[in-house]
């Protein structure tokens, strides 16, 4: 298989990375700015929906996006750990990230959304991810905790799209989480969203925050295999895009944990929201020091060297580390194998 088919779905060039990990600096940084959220999704990672007190004043986001930047970071991507929309920082936030010269994400639900949020959004370049689990309305208000939400998504979407999404300089996704709710419909989803340029972002949900609270949402390993075989098939013969399934996102590596870290609402650093391990505070040391000192983030930055079990035995391991979220959560190792994965080590063990 050649190089440009495995990495297929990567953010940053694999040279790129290894510049990065080298220097011990950033490419990307994921920054929430308040678990506040107008939602109740029974699989929230952050189990959102309050402000928490003390959280990030508009000077201390800026003082980290510019850390960051500082660092070597290009992207910075809005997660919220709530709702953005709900901030009234968000926009002095994007704001500040473009005046810096980087790219910037936003993931949203997309309901708080109207024409002229949609318009800054798009003067600002800012390319945007909604959370959308479900073209069914009561699958997507089920999964979301509140009735009325898929309408109110469709009419986000509306927004974006009139306002110029997607177009070159500004990607417009779909984040989705598999659960057996709304598993039978990922293919159409799929569909849906190659058909108008809409990039999905399919991925295996972590068993953390509020998804504890209901087991009933968790997917088999053997039913994540099939429905991701199900997905290459369907982007191979329909679109013309060709990968190797494997969680945890369908059409796309994770290798987020060698050049990027989250920040969440209180100013704490994680590895990434699945890896929830607090490995300093921004308010009590630079984001240098914290991930230059850290032996959670070295060790994840040489997660090819460090990665236990079956993954470390894994043809591969140069490409893929599994979810290290998913690892975690189940096992509470951050470099054990993910036992999501369906793929078989080298050794067959």
């Amino acid at each position: 298989m050649s190089c440009l088919h495995e990495f297929w779905g990567l953010e940053f060039s694999p040279a790129q990375i290894a510049q990065c990990r080298t220097q011990g600096g950033l490419l990307s940084m994921e920054l929430e700015l308040s678990r506040a959220c107008n939602l109740r999704c029974l699989y929230c990672y952050a189990d959102s929906g309050q402000a928490l007190q003390d959280e990030l004043s508009r000077d201390e986001l800026f003082s980290v996006i510019d850390q960051a930047a500082t660092l070597g970071a290009r992207k910075i991507i809005v997660i919220g750990g709530g709702e953005p929309l709900l901030s009234p920082h968000l926009f002095p936030v994007l704001e500040f990230i473009r005046g810096l010269g980087l790219d910037a994400d936003l993931f949203t639900n997309a309901t708080l959304l109207d024409r002229a949020k949609a318009e800054r959004l798009h003067a600002l370049r800012v390319s945007v991810s909604m959370k959308m689990n479900s073209l069914d309305p009561a699958v997507q208000d089920e999964l979301a905790g509140r009735a009325g939400t898929h309408a109110a998504i469709m009419r986000g979407l509306d927004h974006l799209l009139a306002a110029g999404y997607p177009d070159d300089e500004r990607v417009l996704g779909i984040e989705s989480i598999i659960c057996r709710q709304n598993y039978d419909e990922i293919p159409a989803l799929w569909r849906w969203a190659r058909d108008r340029r809409i990039v999905p972002y399919i991925e295996v949900m972590t068993m953390q925050g509020r998804a504890l609270e209901h087991q009933n949402l968790e997917v088999s390993r053997e039913g994540l295999k099939q429905l991701f075989d199900a997905l290459a098939e369907i982007d191979a013969r329909e679109y013309g895009n060709h990968w190797t399934p494997h969680p945890p996102l369908a059409a796309s590596h994770c290798a987020r944990h060698e050049y990027s870290c989250t920040v969440t609402a209180l100013g704490e650093v994680n590895p990434c929201p699945g890896v929830n391990i607090p490995v300093g505070n921004i308010r009590f040391a630079s984001l240098r020091d914290i991930l230059q000192t850290s032996p959670v983030i070295r060790d994840l930055r040489n997660i090819r060297q460090t990665i236990k079990g079956r993954c470390a035995d894994c043809e591969f391991n140069a490409l893929c580390y599994g979810c290290r979220g998913h690892a975690y959560q189940t096992t509470g190792d951050h470099l054990a194998e993910d036992p999501s994965c369906w793929l078989k080590p080298r050794n067959g063990r």
